[in-house]
């Protein structure tokens, strides 16, 4: 279903921003996953976007889910979802949330770390646990690894302790970071995911779960573009199927985020004030003298960086905004808006802090105060971090 259409009928009810979504295109993504990855099972990202009917819509396509805090974990249970079809996947997580894990039987946990093995030996000692390992997640927009992933070459000693402790580790995990640009990562991963393999038999395991991770695109965007999802599922693919070949018994998740949403979610922004300016400005002319006056806007918008747009900002990926609605006029298409001139415009957040700043330099046509823009691709990691939902 098309965004403009709800947009244009939910847009007179009042100033507050607000997003729409389309289902649909969260099902095409899923049966594109299926098709490209026949083999491995997607287990969404929730904190990616943790939208009740989305999650909705995911569990009744059999996709499962990663969560990472007790409040991720209650609102995928009230789904009714079976224990199998959830990850735990933060390797530090508040003693209390262990201990929510533990009453509601999740059954995969994840885990980078000496201490992290001793908490969970103290507070979910039945967990099945995955050792999330470091990779070279350098070819990312956003590298995880210097946060969380246990270096190689303490891996050994983490199995060795696990074993001690009488912990069951049934695999290993990692990600190679969002935004991958390189598909070649997964390749190296998967690789040292199999080293893993080894050592797991070494201290008298027998993995069966490998966890690729996130970091596959949404939308193609930044300096390098984003790998093509097509192009990390063919690398991927090829890995597997060197290191981890189709009848090994070893089932294969990931963590993918906003490949899921990303497209699927539009942000409608009423403009909430304005000011109109004008500098004097030097014209081609070369005499000193010869200036004109330029017309600069600068709007206020419903929503800023302390809400949808903080994740973006951050990542540097704050995308174009379209005229949703001037004065009474609805402007669906490019051609509406080509007609109007435009001026060098700053958009502010609706808060008090200087930093809200959204766009600076960005050329609008001129806005009046009730008249809405359109962000596209804001599924990902916006409505996780708005401060009004």
């Amino acid at each position: 279903m098309s965004t403009d259409e709800p947009i244009n009928h939910a847009s007179h009810s009042a100033d507050a921003p607000f997003f729409v979504a389309d289902m649909d295109e969260v099902r095409r993504r899923y049966r594109e996953w299926t098709r490209q990855l026949p083999r491995v099972e997607p287990f969404y990202a929730v904190k990616c976007n943790p939208d009740p009917v989305l999650l909705g819509v995911l569990a009744s396509m059999g996709v499962g889910f990663d969560c990472a805090s007790e409040n991720e974990l209650r609102a995928v249970l009230a789904l009714n979802v079976s224990a199998d079809r959830i990850v735990y996947a933060n390797p530090c997580k508040s003693p209390s949330h262990i201990q929510f894990a533990a009453r509601a039987r999740i059954r995969y946990v994840t885990f980078d770390n000496a201490d992290e093995l001793w908490k969970i030996r103290r507070l979910h000692p039945r967990a099945k646990l995955l050792l999330r390992i470091s990779t070279d997640d350098s070819r990312s927009a956003v590298p995880l690894s210097k946060k969380f992933g246990a270096p190689m070459d303490a891996v050994p000693r983490l199995l060795v302790l696990a074993r001690h402790l009488g912990l069951d580790v049934v695999g290993i995990s990692f990600h190679v970071g969002c935004e991958c640009y390189d598909p070649r990562a997964y390749i190296t991963a998967v690789h040292q995911a199999r080293q893993c393999f080894q050592w797991g038999e070494e201290a008298g395991y027998r993995f069966k779960v490998l966890d690729v991770g996130g970091g596959f695109s949404g939308i193609r965007r930044g300096r390098p573009r984003a790998a093509s999802f097509a192009q990390t599922a063919m690398a991927l693919n090829q890995a597997l199927d060197r290191w981890f070949p189709s009848g090994c018994g070893v089932r294969i998740i990931a963590e993918p985020g906003r490949y899921f949403v990303e497209r699927a979610y539009t942000l409608a922004v009423s403009v909430i004030a304005r000011r109109i300016a004008k500098k004097k400005q030097r014209t081609a002319d070369t005499s000193a003298d010869t200036t004109a006056n330029i017309t600069l806007a600068v709007d206020y918008i419903s929503d800023g960086i302390f809400g949808s747009f903080h994740i973006p900002f951050l990542d540097g990926a704050v995308p174009k905004p379209r005229v949703l609605r001037r004065g009474a006029r609805y402007m669906f298409g490019d051609a509406d808006v080509a007609e109007l001139p435009t001026y060098a415009s700053t958009v502010w957040g609706p808060t008090c802090d200087t930093t809200d700043l959204v766009h600076q330099e960005l050329q609008l046509p001129e806005l009046d105060i009730g008249d809405w823009l359109m962000y596209e691709n804001m599924g990902a990691y916006t409505l996780a971090a708005a401060s009004a939902l």
